[in-house]
């Protein structure tokens, strides 16, 4: 199984990605991000300044753990803290069981939870070659393969047609010129973050 990451393979999605046996980006693609994060907002001052009284009812000792409109407690931090670390460490098993051998960075960069580009990812042993999933398919296994665009619907306005899917409109034979039109569209919005 190969996984395509064209924009954005971080996190989650480079969680998502390590099911393959490979893994292919763009020189520019953003990969990596091997790491938890969790935030919050603490209104409880305001809360006092506004004069607002929080009623808050629950069954549970801890159910309202770190409750934004509530003063912060240390052990609910680090409770959370350890609840992260537990997340971490099995995000590093899952790399390193579906990568093994092929990382070549050191371990404390690797699962820092920064991320980098494709280029860089490949370095790292995150990724394993720079394509996209047209070229790369026809590459593999001939001219014949068929890729099938699957965006969502779109009207002449360019607005998400409700209730009628991607794989909908595949099926019922969409506008092939309007489809490209809507990946090419896609392609600029990500291209205005760098992406």
């Amino acid at each position: 199984m190969i996984a395509f990451a064209e924009d954005v393979a971080a996190s989650g999605g480079y969680m998502i990605a390590c099911a393959a046996d490979e893994i292919i980006c763009d020189p520019s693609s953003i990969v990596g991000s091997i790491g938890v994060v969790g935030g919050s907002f603490g209104f409880a001052k305001l809360m006092d300044k506004l004069g607002i009284e929080r009623r808050l009812y629950t069954s549970g000792e801890h159910k309202a753990m770190l409750d934004p409109f509530l003063p912060e407690n240390p052990e609910d931090v680090e409770k959370l803290k350890a609840v992260q670390r537990e997340i971490h460490e099995g995000f590093i098993d899952l790399v390193k069981g579906s990568r093994g051998a092929r990382l070549k960075g050191p371990e404390k960069t690797l699962f820092s939870g920064e991320y980098w580009t494709g280029n860089t990812a490949i370095e790292l042993g995150l990724a394993d070659g720079i394509g996209d999933l047209r070229t790369t398919l026809r590459e593999r296994f001939g001219d014949d393969v068929i890729t099938p665009l699957i965006a969502p619907a779109r009207g002449w306005f360019g607005r998400v047609q409700p209730g009628v899917s991607g794989f909908d409109r595949l099926l019922r034979g969409g506008d092939f010129a309007e489809d490209v039109i809507s990946a090419l569209e896609t392609r600029a919005h990500w291209a205005r973050y760098g992406l």
